[in-house]
């Protein structure tokens, strides 16, 4: 038996913002970074808000640390805050979720009858409506994704107007992590029939948009369809799992400081190219994830007459977009210290395995396959 089910109201389109409106009278904490208290935000989202007393907590930073958490939760218990709004990128909703999560299990305060609300100024994360946050151990380099149903926001606000100021190289990396997701959850072991549905229609909102929103970060249909495909994508991962691609990135990603969406976005063509096994097909019988990966280009109207064609082709589709996003294909052309590759290659082969975004990939991992994509994503 499996399950379908979210539990987070979404309100999304122009004008969405104006739901919070409805909160009154309350002692509310803003959630945000730096960057966002700087360009005013938070201000304009408390706004919104009819008669209530307004504290900021702007201490998230990318990939949060459990540092940042903790202090998210002091700021918490000192502002005596009864609702909470988490406005910015994937880093800060995790930290919300985080924060809320922790407040409740150290502080004993009944976060779960608080209104909550995730207001994401990039799409990407879909961290918005899902029981997923990742957290960062500065220590040890890794990244922990943490997964429990009492981290998915009540409310979710999907407003176009607050994405325009996002650069273009935050666009292009966060607009990748949404079609990782949402080609991960396609193939996924817990994959069904719900969310096929989303990452279809995700998959071809992002050819379509993420190349505008690139292009003109004013383009608010352009913008409005990327929020709702990263919001559509972290539906469908939040059901069905997502991969190996998430489980490198984490390593990877963990490791040499590269932005998760970009590191995705440089993996998503090795992890394709392994998952659907074609040099180890015997009698013509082809893995599911090949022949869905067929299903998925022919959703995008790229030819695809037989498995192996439509696999090759969404692969030259992805490499394509990645080049027109400027997103490097390799370690090696990122920039990155190959020597320190390789002195980090066995910790980050083992987190990558050891990662529970991996444990539903559709092919099983070894470290020997692992340490050879990791070998082509060096690009030596």
């Amino acid at each position: 038996m499996k399950e379908f089910s979210f539990s987070t109201r979404i309100f999304f389109g122009e004008g969405a913002l104006e739901r919070l409106r409805k909160v009154e009278d309350k002692r509310v904490m803003i959630v945000t970074d730096r960057f966002m208290a700087n360009m005013g935000v938070p201000d304009k989202v408390a706004g919104y808000l009819t008669r209530c007393q307004v504290s900021v907590f702007d201490g998230v930073v990318p990939d949060p640390p459990i540092e940042v958490v903790a202090a998210g939760v002091q700021a918490l218990q000192e502002s005596g805050a009864e609702a909470m709004i988490a406005v910015g990128g994937g880093s800060t909703i995790d930290a919300a979720k985080a924060i809320r999560a922790v407040a409740k299990e150290t502080l004993h305060i009944d976060t779960d009858r608080w209104e909550c609300f995730a207001v994401p100024t990039t799409s990407g994360t879909g961290s918005e409506v899902t029981e997923y946050a990742v957290i960062t151990d500065r220590a040890k380099g890794i990244k922990y994704p943490l997964d429990s149903k009492a981290l998915r926001p009540p409310v979710a606000i999907l407003d176009p107007q607050l994405t325009v100021s996002a650069p273009a190289s935050v666009t292009a990396d966060a607009g990748m992590d949404v079609l990782t997701h949402a080609i991960e959850a396609y193939v996924s072991k817990g994959a069904n029939d719900f969310s096929d549905a989303l990452c279809e229609k995700a998959v071809s909102l992002v050819f379509r948009f993420l190349p505008l929103a690139f292009q003109d970060g004013t383009d608010l249909l352009a913008r409005e369809k990327m929020h709702n495909a990263s919001c559509m994508a972290g539906l469908a991962f939040n059901s069905a799992g997502l991969g190996l691609t998430h489980g490198m990135a984490h390593a990877v990603g963990g490791k040499l400081h590269i932005p998760h969406g970009r590191i995705n976005a440089m993996l998503l063509p090795h992890i394709i190219q392994f998952n659907a096994n074609l040099a180890g097909v015997r009698g013509g019988e082809y893995a599911l994830a090949a022949k869905k990966y067929q299903r998925l280009a022919k959703t995008l109207d790229l030819p695809a007459p037989s498995v192996r064609l439509g696999v090759s082709n969404l692969l030259r589709e992805v490499e394509h977009l990645n080049r027109v996003l400027k997103i490097p294909a390799t370690l090696k052309e990122w920039g990155g210290d190959l020597e320190q590759v390789k002195q980090l290659w066995d910790e980050m082969v083992s987190a990558a395995l050891a990662d529970v975004t991996t444990s539903t990939n559709p092919r099983p991992a070894t470290a020997e396959s692992v340490s050879a994509i990791l070998q082509r994503l060096m690009g030596k």
